[in-house]
């Protein structure tokens, strides 16, 4: 039988107990989750957790989400009967094991979804945005703080998420990229003015339904991107995949390719192209990995680099 744990003792005017419950009532006030539907929407609590999951997760299974999400598994299964029936997400077995159903969000899921999630980022933001600088430094503080002290360990397998972009992403897109190719291939500052281009095209003629921006997050901070442009009605582009150095490892350069070859495919496209350098070798990898085949070599002497060599890549869907 289990020890029951030590409670610190209560003072005069509080007790650990009830600050931890007054705390809880506090915040799913200010968060909105008492409402019967969350983020003005038709979604209850839960449901909008089940979506998140599906769409931040690869081949995720529903397992996978009554185990990470602590649900019944007879809830969860007409949750998803019910999600599969409105056409929001698509089940496909495993080519590993047929037994096992994947879950992915499809394009029409994420036209739902996304607006939530959209919504939810503006409420944290004006929340964070009533508070100083250093009133936000404490509470982000507190929350990492507490998720040492009652998250699980060890980490997960897959320690970041990723998510669309929202503002002061494109400006991180651009330093970064000009930052870490300055450092590791020594391009100077038009190669960062190239990126600058390619992201102010993408926000002034976004169009949601067939162009996208992935953000990976790892700790409350970005670790890598990538883009999926529209070339023509048959041809999307891949571009700007970035991952840091402190983030490198983890799968995230596989994996948001995967999303924008999955993307690719819900939006119609027939094809994929990119454009990258002979020397990038660990992006290179990833794209012969997805399948992408090299398709055209051209020398040029851009960014004060001699004997550069482009590539193109494409990958037929």
């Amino acid at each position: 039988m289990a020890t029951p744990a030590t409670l610190l003792p209560a003072s005069s005017a509080d007790d650990p107990v009830q600050t931890i419950r007054r705390f809880n009532r506090f915040y799913t006030r200010q968060i909105g989750v008492l409402q019967d539907h969350l983020l003005r929407s038709q979604f209850s609590l839960t449901e909008v957790r089940v979506l998140y999951e599906l769409a931040h997760r690869h081949n995720v299974t529903a397992k996978d989400l009554c185990r990470d999400l602590g649900l019944d598994r007879g809830y969860v299964s007409r949750m998803l009967q019910s999600f599969e029936a409105h056409g929001w997400i698509k089940v496909v077995p495993s080519l590993d094991d047929r037994r096992r159903q994947l879950l992915s969000l499809t394009a029409k899921g994420h036209r739902v979804f996304d607006p939530l999630e959209h919504r939810s980022t503006e409420e944290v933001a004006a929340m964070l945005a009533r508070l100083s600088p250093r009133q936000q430094k404490k509470m982000l503080a507190a929350i990492h703080d507490i998720e040492s002290v009652l998250g699980p360990s060890p980490l997960p397998a897959a320690p970041y998420v990723l998510r669309q972009h929202r503002p002061g992403d494109m400006g991180w897109v651009v330093q970064r990229h000009g930052e870490l190719y300055w450092r590791e291939y020594h391009y100077d500052e038009r190669f960062e003015a190239l990126v600058a281009e390619i992201v102010a095209e993408f926000v002034q003629n976004l169009d949601p339904k067939r162009e996208r921006c992935w953000i990976a997050e790892r700790n409350a901070e970005n670790v890598g991107s990538v883009f999926l442009v529209k070339k023509s009605s048959s041809i999307a582009k891949l571009r700007l995949l970035l991952v840091e150095s402190s983030a490198r490892g983890l799968g995230i350069g596989k994996r948001l390719v995967e999303e924008c070859v999955h993307f690719a495919r819900e939006a119609g496209y027939k094809k994929i192209m990119l454009w990258t350098q002979s020397e990038l070798a660990a992006a290179r990898g990833i794209y012969k990995g997805a399948g992408f085949k090299l398709v055209g070599e051209e020398k040029h002497d851009s960014w004060t680099r001699k004997n550069l060599v482009a590539e193109t890549w494409e990958l037929a869907l």
